[in-house]
């Protein structure tokens, strides 16, 4: 089984993982959110980075354990590590924020001084406001920023674009740093499409687009390690780590600046 998407944390399970690992005890999960704007999800207690999760995304704890909590992601079922402090109760969002970033006021007033900076897809409980603020948990952050949950962009290379100059980041899912596979989720989940968080499950979504079928706009484009959204039949999307942030490049270009640094050829075409 893919560590990645097995609530194990090597001594818990969930129950539904009962006579196929060996666990020394099986729990039913408790169900929170994250609560922070963004926390790394870390494949040990304070370890490496897999991915990043956002404010007000679903989990379930699997276990808690000095300092830490194991835990899977309600979006993608990703799991991982946390810092205990960055796991919250179970909140009920009605929005989420729909810009590249935004922040959380103190106050409905814009020379406040910011609380916290608030990354895309960060979902938010709003109890109030007016056409200009929504309070909610915290503070105030500017009503044009968010989107009901449920309402969701229709095209994801569009989302993609929102990222344009973002700095990379290995496993970033944010504007403050994000990679290939982190914009490529995060483009296809703010569409409202369930989208895995590596590039290797990436390659599984959707149908290969046959040698000599012309690529089009929203395609996947990958190589080991890496892949890329199709922008048009010619240009290509992506975080990448050779100019260290997100752009458009052409594909042709980008295909062979990759074989010429070892990246190797295109391992696949999909169309999600």
């Amino acid at each position: 089984m893919d560590r990645r998407l097995t609530p194990f944390s090597g001594r818990v399970a969930l129950e539904a993982l009962r006579g196929r690992v060996a666990a020394e005890v099986f729990v039913a999960g408790e169900v929170g959110t994250v609560a922070v704007p963004l926390a790394d999800l870390c494949a040990t207690p304070g370890g490496a980075r897999d991915r990043q999760v956002v404010l007000g995304e679903p989990l379930v704890v699997v276990e808690r354990h000095g300092g830490h909590a194991f835990v899977q992601m309600g979006k993608d079922g990703y799991c991982g590590w946390l810092a205990e402090a960055q796991v919250g109760p179970e909140v009920m969002a009605t929005h989420w924020v729909a810009v590249r970033g935004t922040h959380l006021y103190p106050e409905p007033r814009v020379q406040a001084r910011e609380r916290a900076a608030l990354p895309f897809g960060a979902r938010l409980a709003v109890t109030g406001g007016d056409a200009k603020w929504a309070e909610v948990a915290g503070g105030f952050v500017p009503a044009m920023h968010l989107r009901r949950i449920g309402d969701h962009f229709h095209d994801p290379v569009a989302v993609a674009e929102l990222f344009l100059g973002a700095p990379y980041l290995w496993g970033g899912n944010s504007a403050a740093g994000i990679d290939c596979s982190g914009l490529v989720q995060g483009a296809f989940l703010a569409c409202g499409r369930a989208f895995p968080g590596d590039s290797d499950m990436q390659a599984a979504m959707g149908a290969e687009v046959a040698p000599g079928v012309a690529l089009r706009r929203g395609d996947l484009v990958f190589w080991k390690g890496h892949v890329a959204l199709m922008v048009d039949e010619a240009r290509i999307i992506h975080a990448n780590g050779q100019s260290m942030d997100v752009r458009i490049e052409g594909l042709e270009a980008a295909m062979a600046r990759i074989a010429a640094q070892g990246g190797g050829d295109v391992t696949a075409r999909r169309r999600v």
